[in-house]
């Protein structure tokens, strides 16, 4: 009995101390460090982006990564983010990094639940952080309309469509408020039914390489403007 007792002890430490492994870099803060330490500081007149995001901003230099290479663009997608963790590292993955621009998407992981409830006010208390953040630091911000989506394979009946297209709202009157970039994937990717092209999308949620290539001139397009902002 006694032996049963210390194995069954044995047991839930062990997953205790897997979930506690799992959290205790809840951000993901060592994520990006080494990548972050060799890039080092921008080169006279770079103009450097940093694209801040999830899946769908890391799954763009995985399929695409032609529209980085040879561009002063870095990458700092974290798959399954949602914004509360974003912000926590927004300091180190992209004010440490000193861009002229920085591209936010984020928000659809919130919707998700991916780290608990959320509510639209929360997604955008963590994205108006971000955005003073980067303000501060004269970097100019583009804020990102989430992309459509008509359900979430990894978590169905959550149907997000109506909550995004708030979202986007909520999104977008904040950034023309603080004169900052919006970025309009939403309406060039959106189908009958409020989700995400099926030629654009395997799963619903994430790009294809045919969904990237549609976003790439827009945003772009965003980036001159916002470089053009920043040199007022």
């Amino acid at each position: 009995m006694k032996i049963l007792r210390l194995v069954l002890c044995m047991v839930i430490f062990s997953s205790f101390s897997d979930a506690f492994s799992q959290t205790k870099d809840w951000p993901s803060l060592n994520y990006f460090r080494s990548a972050n330490e060799k890039l080092g500081k921008p080169a006279l007149g770079e103009n450097r982006v940093v694209f801040m995001g999830n899946s769908i901003t890391i799954g763009w230099e995985e399929l695409c990564p032609e529209f980085f290479t040879g561009r002063p663009y870095i990458n700092r997608g974290i798959s399954g983010q949602t914004t509360p963790q974003m912000l926590l590292r927004f300091r180190a993955d992209v004010i440490a990094l000193r861009p002229k621009v920085v591209v936010i998407l984020a928000g659809i992981n919130d919707i998700a639940g991916n780290t608990g409830p959320s509510s639209l006010e929360m997604i955008m208390d963590n994205l108006m952080s971000m955005s003073e953040l980067a303000v501060a630091n004269q970097i100019s911000v583009v804020l990102s309309s989430v992309l459509p989506a008509y359900d979430f394979p990894w978590n169905p009946g959550q149907f997000p469509a109506e909550k995004i297209v708030k979202l986007n709202k909520m999104i977008k009157d904040y950034a023309d408020k603080n004169h900052l970039i919006y970025l309009d994937y939403y309406t060039v990717t959106v189908d009958g039914r409020k989700g995400l092209k099926a030629e654009l999308t395997n799963d619903g949620v994430h790009p294809t390489v045919a969904g990237y290539k549609v976003m790439e001139p827009l945003a772009e397009a965003a980036i001159a403007k916002a470089l053009k902002q920043k040199r007022k």
